[in-house]
């Protein structure tokens, strides 16, 4: 007990500091990890003291962590955003996950020396991108939804067959023509899961009257524990679950979900910071001298031929222009999760193993900084970032259960084609009205010869019975304007 207020004071500290190291960390345009890990470092044993290494435990906190982040990102992305990513996301999750498995294992196997079972888990390990890294570089670098969402997809989803084949190689499974249905099978079955755990999940939420709007977004984020624990005890991919489930969830009528959304992300953040810090605080200085080599090694092979000859295998279905695809290639930045799955070989006390972690933590400092810091100027240099890149309404919602009724946030962002929209022109639903107009501050009462503008928020009221045809309406005339339905545009 008499530690107990020096470790809160010590945990106080480093939050506080990695909450200002985002702000350090956008001004500098790299990821806020390098920090994360240089305060883990710092409290280690070659700064503070602090002795902490246990694999076992590290790789425990660590997918713990990694099933917060998924599921916040699930919550967090839009279903319009990556829907027509749907096909080049699904492709780098799968397709290029096993190409850059074998590639990186055959080259480091001739390079390195590694026999083919360790130099296949070098392969697998390093096959998963780190939606956490790629994202922190992305959010200003105004790319297209197309390659946003196909980044976004591949990172939330290719966890899952990078974390199957790392534990396949780390306990030694035999490798028959078995293997390939039961892969088949964990993925098939977490995705499955997922969506049962997300509909249903959806469907509680909307019908419970929590006494607390508090509850709702703890109540959201436990089902998506839930999942993942259900897809683990069934033998299946219990993190593609946990993602699935965020993923239908955040795209879900959800009550409060402004506030469900924004806890999710403080969580999300939480599990990046203490994941990060915990990681930095595992690693060995004196150790990682002697991992520069090899690290270095894996990092040109995964960054300049099993990325890039991943990419391109996997989008020739797709045809994407060359500068998409070089984009693609060279945003595959690794993070967290790679060193997480190296954690498993260790904990089964796999030989070489220690060497692959402090080759891991080497490969990601560096990639971090090179690719990290181009992102944006090659993004630029291709024709694929634009100055502007409108963003879809926001939406929350609040029930009035004794009214049968509910009511709806609507912020207007930049860009959107509402700006200018008379009210009359946007013809919602009978038993659907705007109430209240905020804007610069102010609120007033709208009329039918009112127009809207960007940046206002809107209350709107709306009977339950046609709430989600009220949504769709505003996500149509966001997207096309006055003429969603001329367009073709439902909103959905």
């Amino acid at each position: 007990m008499d530690q107990l207020p020096v470790l809160l004071g010590v945990g106080g500290v480093v939050l506080l500091a990695s909450v200002l190291a985002v702000r350090v960390s956008i001004r500098l345009g790299l990821p806020s990890l390098l920090l994360y890990l240089a305060m883990g470092v710092l409290l280690g044993e070659a700064g503070f003291g602090i002795r902490f290494d246990s694999p076992e435990l590290t790789q425990s906190l660590g997918l713990a962590a990694l099933v917060m982040i998924l599921a916040e990102g699930g919550l967090t992305t839009r279903w319009s955003a990556v829907k027509p990513a749907l096909g080049t996301g699904i492709a780098l999750s799968t397709v290029a996950v096993v190409v850059s498995v074998a590639v990186t294992g055959a080259a480091l196997h001739w390079l390195l020396g590694l026999d083919w079972r360790l130099a296949l888990l070098w392969g697998a390990v390093l096959a998963s991108t780190d939606a956490a890294a790629v994202f922190s570089v992305l959010r200003t670098a105004g790319i297209g939804k197309r390659l946003t969402g196909a980044l976004e997809l591949e990172s939330g989803i290719n966890d899952a067959p990078a974390y199957i084949a790392v534990v396949v190689l780390a306990e030694g499974t035999t490798v028959d023509w078995t293997l390939p249905l039961l892969v088949v099978y964990e993925l098939t079955a977490g995705l499955v899961i997922g969506l049962a755990f997300g509909w249903l999940g959806g469907f509680a939420l909307r019908r419970a009257a929590l006494p607390a709007t508090g509850l709702y977004p703890l109540a959201t984020v436990a089902v998506c524990v839930v999942a993942y624990s259900s897809g683990q005890l069934l033998h299946a991919s219990g993190l593609l679950a946990t993602y699935v489930a965020a993923l239908v969830l955040g795209n879900s009528r959800l009550p409060h979900r402004s506030d469900t959304l924004s806890f999710a992300e403080g969580l999300g953040w939480l599990a990046q910071i203490g994941l990060f810090v915990l990681l930095g605080l595992f690693a060995s200085p004196g150790r990682l001298l002697d991992a520069i080599v090899p690290g270095l090694v894996a990092g040109a092979v995964v960054l300049l031929l099993a990325r890039p000859v991943s990419v391109v295998l996997s989008m020739l279905p797709f045809r994407l222009p060359w500068r998409e695809q070089a984009f693609l290639s060279w945003a595959g930045l690794r993070g967290a999760v790679p060193i997480v799955l190296a954690m498993i070989p260790l904990s089964h006390g796999l030989p070489g193993a220690q060497r692959l972690v402090d080759a891991v933590f080497v490969l990601v400092i560096v990639l971090t900084l090179v690719q990290g810091s181009t992102l944006g100027p090659l993004a630029r240099r291709l024709g694929l970032a634009k100055k502007s890149e409108a963003h879809e309404i926001e939406v929350d919602s609040a029930p009035l259960d004794e009214l049968g009724a509910e009511l709806l946030q609507v912020r207007i962002q930049p860009g959107s084609k509402l700006h200018g929209v008379y009210l009359s022109e946007l013809r919602l639903p009978v038993g659907a009205t705007i109430s209240l107009v905020v804007r610069a501050g102010a609120g007033f009462t709208p009329q039918k010869t009112s127009r809207l503008q960007e940046n206002d928020q809107l209350l709107v009221v709306t009977t339950s019975v046609v709430r989600d045809a009220v949504e769709r309406r505003l996500r149509a005339v966001d997207r096309a304007g006055r003429l969603a339905r001329w367009k073709g545009e439902s909103g959905r």
